[in-house]
């Protein structure tokens, strides 16, 4: 999950940098956050960073890997915070994963003060990440945050995944 090449992949660097760009964030929520690699990104950034995820595994390799960060397992769609409680909202790989995106937009709204962001692979064939089949095309991702509330959706077409700011 942290191997060099699927780190040039994810492009982690950049893809902080474009999620914090003129953001002025202190605080950030990775919902899915899997072994903790954005949510170890945003604290190397200065950021006050909390990791949710299902899965109790991942979230011990994170805790061992971020020990800077909280982490907490919860459901994306049934987020335990309250309303606002951070600048920034990051959703890495998760939208194409989940049985409602929508319910997760709709709660990542509920709990950023400003953007939330999603990252999700392109939608087309690549020999890195999930079939197409299982991938989602820009304007689903866009018509979802625009159900979710989101009165913006920029979509950044980054060498091998895309991501998306939505913001009020």
């Amino acid at each position: 999950m942290r191997s060099a090449e699927r780190l040039a992949l994810l492009e982690v660097e950049r893809v902080v940098a474009l999620s914090l760009q003129d953001l002025g964030a202190h605080s950030a929520l990775d919902v899915g956050c899997g072994t903790g690699l954005f949510t170890e990104a945003f604290i190397n950034k200065g950021v006050d960073a909390t990791g949710i995820d299902v899965n109790a595994e991942m979230l011990a390799i994170a805790r061992r890997q971020v020990p800077a960060a909280q982490f907490r397992e919860a459901p994306a769609e049934k987020l335990p915070f309250n309303a606002e409680a951070f600048d920034l909202v990051f959703l890495g790989h998760l939208l194409h994963e989940t049985d409602d995106p929508l319910a997760d937009l709709k709660e990542a709204r509920r709990v950023a003060k400003g953007r939330v962001v999603v990252l999700e692979w392109p939608y087309r064939q690549q020999e890195q990440g999930p079939p197409l089949a299982h991938r989602l095309r820009p304007e689903a991702i866009e018509d979802l945050a625009h159900r979710a509330g989101f009165n913006k959706a920029e979509r950044i077409q980054l060498k091998h995944v895309d991501l998306y700011r939505l913001g009020p």
